[in-house]
C-alpha cells in the first residue's frame, strides 16, 4: 500500500489536532509532509516535533523565526511563512493529499490551490464553497481533484448517497438533503435574553468542541446556513430540497430523503474523528480511536423545526443563496466581522444578525466570473460590516 502524503492546512485547530490523532495511529498509512499553524508557534512546534513534517508554515517572518528558534538548530523540519508558501504545500509535488482546516476566508486560496493541482482534498473550510462555490467545483472538475467533505454533516450526506450520485437527485431517486443541527447553547433561551450573551457562553458548544469562531456560528446557527450553501456546491443540490432539523443529541449527523419514502442516515458519537477517518481511508474504512456509538444508553432521539425567529442568520443563508453571485460572498465576510466584534466585545450577540443582513440588503450580488469578483465582493461586504459595527458601539 502506497503511503498518502499529507499537508495539513490548519494544523493547530481542533480539526487539524483531530487528523494527527487519526493519522498518527495509522503510521503505515500516512506521512505527514506539511503543517501550518498561522500564529500558533509554540502549539506548532509541539507537532512538529511530534511529526517530523518536511514544511511548517506560519503567518509572518517574526512568527517563522520564533519557530525555527523553538525547533533548535539541525531541525528536520523547514520553516516557510506566507499565503504563497500555504499554495505552496498545498499543491507540492510530493503531496497526495489535502486536509484544508484553515477558518474562514483565509483558507480560499490555498484549498484553490489543492483543487487546481488535482490533489485529494478534505474539505473542512466550508468558506471555499460559500465564496466561490462554482469557482472551486469547476477547479475540481477541471484538474480530475478528488472533494471529500470533512463537515459532520456532509460527510454523513456522502455516506448516505448512492454511488455514482454525480449523475443527479433525479436519477439517483433522491427527493432531498436534510442537515441535522444542535441547536447550540440557546436552542431553549428566551429570545429577548440573548442581547446578554457573552463571548465565553456563545463559545459553551453543548455537544462539540470547536473553536471559538464556529462555536459562535453554531450558537447562531450560521454555521448551519454556510453549510446549506456548501451543500448546494457539493452535492449539486438546489436550495429547495436542502432541509435543516434540529436534533439536540447529534447523534444522526443528517439524512438522504429517497423517493421510495427511504430515509438514509449516518450515525455516530460527535467526534470529528469519525469523518476525518473517513474521508482519509476513503473507499475503505480504519479505526478513527472513537468509541462505539450506544443508542441504549442515548436513550432517545428528538427533532424539531428551526425557528428562525430565533436563529435568522438561517434565513439570511438561504436568501443568499437563492440571490447568487457573490451574495454568499458578502453573507460570510459581513458573519466574520461580525463575530469578531462580538467576540472582542464590541457586538452584541442579538446584532450579529442584523448587521449581517444589512450588509446583504447593501451588496449588489454581481456576478462571481474569477476569484477577483469574490474577493471585491469580501471586501466591500467587510467595510460595509465595519461601519456598521461603530454605528452600533
Amino acid at each position: 500500500m502506497n503511503k498518502q502524503v499529507l499537508s495539513i492546512l490548519g494544523a493547530t485547530g481542533s480539526i487539524g489536532l483531530s487528523t494527527l490523532d487519526v493519522v498518527a495511529r495509522h503510521p503505515e498509512r500516512f506521512e505527514v509532509f506539511a503543517l501550518t499553524g498561522h500564529r500558533q508557534v509554540e502549539k506548532l512546534a509541539e507537532l512538529c516535533r511530534q511529526h517530523a513534517p518536511r514544511i511548517a508554515v506560519v503567518a509572518g517572518a517574526s512568527e517563522a523565526q520564533t519557530l525555527r528558534e523553538l525547533l533548535g538548530a539541525g531541525a528536520r523540519t523547514e520553516v516557510l511563512h506566507g499565503a504563497s508558501a500555504l499554495d505552496m504545500v498545498a499543491s507540492a509535488p510530493e503531496v497526495t493529499t489535502v486536509m484544508a482546516a484553515i477558518v474562514g476566508a483565509a483558507g480560499l486560496s490555498s484549498s484553490l490551490a489543492a483543487a487546481r493541482a488535482g490533489k485529494r482534498l478534505l474539505l473542512a473550510n466550508k468558506e471555499a464553497l460559500v465564496m466561490a462555490g462554482e469557482l472551486f467545483i469547476d477547479a475540481v472538475r477541471a484538474a480530475g481533484a478528488t472533494l471529500l467533505p470533512i463537515d459532520s454533516e456532509h460527510n454523513a450526506i456522502f455516506q448516505s448517497l448512492p454511488a455514482g450520485f454525480d449523475y443527479g437527485l433525479n436519477q439517483c431517486g433522491v427527493r432531498r438533503i436534510v442537515l441535522t443541527a444542535s441547536g447550540g447553547p440557546f436552542r431553549t433561551a428566551a429570545v429577548d435574553s440573548l442581547h446578554t450573551v457573552t463571548p465565553d457562553q456563545a463559545c459553551a458548544h453543548p455537544n462539540w468542541v470547536m473553536g471559538r469562531k464556529i462555536s459562535v456560528d453554531s450558537a447562531t446557527m450560521m454555521n448551519k446556513g454556510l453549510e446549506v450553501i456548501e451543500a448546494r456546491w457539493l452535492f449539486g443540490v438546489p436550495g429547495e430540497r436542502i432541509g435543516v432539523l434540529i436534533h439536540p443529541e447529534s447523534v444522526i449527523h443528517s439524512m438522504v430523503e429517497y423517493d421510495d419514502g427511504s430515509v438514509l442516515a449516518q450515525l455516530g458519537n460527535p467526534d470529528m474523528r469519525t469523518p476525518i477517518a473517513h474521508a482519509l481511508s476513503y473507499p475503505q474504512r480504519i479505526s478513527a480511536g472513537v468509541s462505539p456509538l450506544n443508542l441504549a444508553k442515548v436513550g432517545r432521539l428528538t427533532f424539531e423545526d428551526p425557528d428562525f425567529r430565533r436563529f435568522p442568520c438561517l434565513q439570511l443563508a438561504y436568501q443568499a443563496l437563492q440571490a447568487g453571485g457573490t451574495a454568499a460572498a458578502s453573507l460570510n465576510a459581513a458573519n466574520e466581522e461580525a463575530v469578531a466584534a462580538f467576540l472582542g466585545g464590541k457586538l452584541r450577540f442579538d446584532r450579529i444578525a442584523g448587521t449581517v443582513g444589512e450588509v446583504l440588503e447593501q451588496a449588489s450580488h454581481a456576478s462571481a466570473s474569477s476569484l477577483g469578483d469574490v474577493l471585491d465582493a469580501d471586501a466591500r461586504a467587510r467595510h460595509a460590516a465595519r461601519e456598521l459595527i461603530r454605528a452600533y458601539a
